[in-house]
């Protein structure tokens, strides 16, 4: 992937040096012509074309960014309230990932959203353990989990 990227960027430089335009339009159109040679010559490479993995990492930035704004006005919703009517608890939750950089990331951005914190990794390195200012259903929490952090983190690293 960090091959691809450097070719696409010598790609965009020798387009430059050739026009003898060190702009940022004629930069700009040789790093697309780039994106256009590799992307087409993809099928002889070994490896994904590399603006797969940007898109991955985008929609999971995308992904935190949502579940951080949703988990925040949840949090100032309970505290605002009247009476606290939360259920805290611990959720044993088993993830499909399998490297300790996956499971650093998943309990990195399960601990930078508001109301859950991740406690603890067990021996297996694939169960994690979740506290929860306010678990309705432990179930649906681990759904959502994976179905958002999991999945995006799988799309961006597998």
């Amino acid at each position: 992937m960090a091959s691809q990227f450097l070719i696409n960027l010598l790609i965009a430089f020798l387009w430059m040096f050739l026009y003898d335009d060190l702009s940022l339009p004629r930069f700009a159109a040789g790093f697309a012509l780039g994106l256009l040679f590799i992307g087409l010559l993809n099928r002889f490479l070994k490896r994904d074309f590399y603006l797969r993995k940007v898109k991955a990492v985008l929609y999971l930035l995308v992904i935190f960014i949502r579940e951080l704004f949703l988990s925040s006005f949840t949090v100032i919703y309970q505290i605002m309230k009247p009476k606290l009517t939360i259920r805290p608890g611990i959720v044993a939750m088993e993830t499909q990932l399998k490297t300790d950089g996956e499971m650093t990331l998943l309990a990195c951005l399960i601990c930078l959203t508001p109301g859950t914190l991740t406690l603890d990794v067990a021996d297996d390195h694939r169960t994690l353990y979740i506290h929860a200012m306010d678990i309705g259903d432990a179930e649906q929490l681990r759904q959502q989990i994976r179905t958002t952090f999991e999945r995006a983190i799988m799309e961006v690293t597998r």
